[in-house]
């Protein structure tokens, strides 16, 4: 029986394939594949989704933060840039699953760690989601309430910065709860307003600095190379943990592109170029306002504080919608599905997105953010050491074990054949604990620390190849003429 149709490298479920496992506890409306017509997303709608969510104060303040420990502009910029193109990598390979099947990332888990299994890299990334999820809210939360106090007497309120971050937190859910088709509407105008604005920011620092020149003339403080790379690696797997989130759940956004040639060249056209150039800009306005204030201004809020009335209002729109852009899109998909895939049948996405709200407040962003070290050592250093592995676990199943070859009805199964024995896959569980195992100790021990500061590297490329030798005859592998018994082929247009 053919339980799913091919056409133009889409597979979706035949109403064979639907009417198996629609009634299944591990299927409802938000996790199963997505149908043809929904496949909707061109080019523009994944350069724009990236463009909103790279354009950020995070971001701003990554670049701001390489200065601070002794980079110059154009190491910092090249750092950033270097790290997008790494991690543009396993995203584009993760995203293909997503495109090609339509389904979201919990489910596409439910192929390498099993059906119960797959909450285990879930819940990981929605933890990690949550906690960037606080981040950009207290972020845009502190930066509003810079705003205000610039504009009224909002300074003799109690609480005022406590006021103004719960405000933007739950204005932030509140958009996170209408869902991705909300988030792909959003993205599409913010992502031209916000350049931009980006760029107004960025000429008013040229001329205001008077050039190019005493902008950029600031040296490297590290003398040697050596000096230089005991920052450099860390930074750049600081750079590529930035968005090794989104390498894993890509498929949440990518399962509903119109063709594999839709999200590669959008992502690919978006990614490396926007966070090298809002990069660019928070490393020269910072630099700029040393020439105009006499001092280093890293918070772009602080800046604004500076400006008339009206641009502080225009600013603080920008600051609103830049953090909106990023935080609902990049952080809230993924816990929400995470949690609507511990119970499909009772708990929808809205209700995830509301528990993931609450979970990113217990992580307690005001601590990560309280020192540029925890920010990028402690956060962004260890989340890409526990994240780098199951990347690498991702693509090794879907690309070397499984040769792009997945029976949909069998994900949706609680005793398919991607339920291994008893719902966990324990050589994903294995491959994941090594990778992550091997840098942590590392850590500790002389001489092996650069395997630390590049976890997220290493980390994925040992697990990559322990799943590949563990899965290489596994019985759920499908073979050519396996695939092509499930499968009806549409005649391939030239369209896709």
């Amino acid at each position: 029986m053919k339980t799913q149709a091919e056409s133009n490298g889409i597979v979706t479920l035949t109403q064979e394939g639907t009417d198996l496992v629609k009634d299944s506890p591990l299927y409802n409306e938000g996790l199963r594949p997505t149908t043809k017509a929904e496949h909707t997303w061109t080019s523009y709608n994944f350069a724009s989704l990236w463009i909103g969510m790279c354009i950020c104060l995070p971001t701003y303040a990554m670049a701001a933060g390489l200065i601070s420990l002794g980079m110059n502009w154009w190491q910092a910029i090249l750092t950033i840039i270097l790290g997008n193109c790494i991690v543009l990598i396993p995203i584009l390979l993760n995203s293909h699953a997503g495109t090609k099947f339509g389904i979201p990332y919990p489910v596409f888990a439910r192929l390498w760690f099993g059906s119960k299994g797959a909450h285990i890299p879930a819940v990981a990334r929605g933890l990690i989601g949550a906690g960037w999820f606080g981040i950009n809210c207290w972020f845009g939360g502190a930066a509003i309430d810079t705003l205000l106090m610039s504009m009224t007497d909002w300074a003799s309120v109690p609480g005022h910065l406590w006021i103004a971050f719960f405000g933007f937190w739950l204005l932030n859910v509140w958009v996170a709860y209408r869902g991705p088709e909300a988030i792909k509407k959003m993205e599409a105008w913010a992502a031209p307003i916000l350049i931009l604005m980006s760029l107004a920011l960025l000429v008013w620092a040229l001329t205001k600095a008077g050039g190019w020149g005493p902008m950029l003339s600031a040296p490297s403080k590290f003398t040697t190379t050596s000096e230089f790379l005991v920052v450099f690696f860390p930074a750049l797997t600081g750079a590529i943990a930035f968005w090794a989130t989104m390498a894993l759940n890509i498929p949440d956004f990518c399962r509903y592109a119109k063709s594999q040639k839709a999200q590669v060249v959008g992502q690919s056209s978006s990614l490396p170029t926007t966070m090298g150039f809002f990069s660019f800009i928070g490393v020269a306005v910072a630099s700029a306002t040393v020439v105009i204030y006499g001092e280093a201004l890293w918070d772009p809020a602080a800046v604004l504080a500076k400006f008339s009335p009206f641009a502080i209002f225009l600013g603080t729109l920008g600051i609103i919608l830049a953090t909106l852009t990023t935080n609902v899109a990049a952080n809230i998909v993924a816990p929400a599905r995470a949690v609507e895939n511990l119970a499909p049948r009772r708990l929808s996405y809205e209700a995830g997105a509301i528990i993931a709200g609450v979970v990113s407040l217990l992580m307690q962003p005001w601590y990560i953010l309280e020192n540029f070290g925890n920010y990028i050592f402690l956060w962004l250093g260890t989340y890409g050491a526990l994240l780098g592995p199951i990347d690498g676990i991702a693509i090794a199943d879907y690309w070397l074990v499984r040769k792009r070859r997945i029976h949909l009805t069998e994900l949706y199964k609680t005793d398919g054949m991607y339920a291994y024995k008893t719902g966990f896959n324990s050589r994903a569980i294995w491959a994941m604990l090594i990778g992550i195992a091997i840098p942590f100790i590392s850590k500790y021990i002389p001489g092996l620390h650069i395997i630390w500061d590049n976890a997220w590297t290493i980390g994925l490329l040992i697990s990559l190849a322990i799943y590949t030798w563990m899965m290489k005859s596994d019985s759920t592998i499908l073979s050519q003429k396996d695939y092509e018994q499930i499968t009806s082929q549409a005649r391939e247009s030239k369209a896709s």
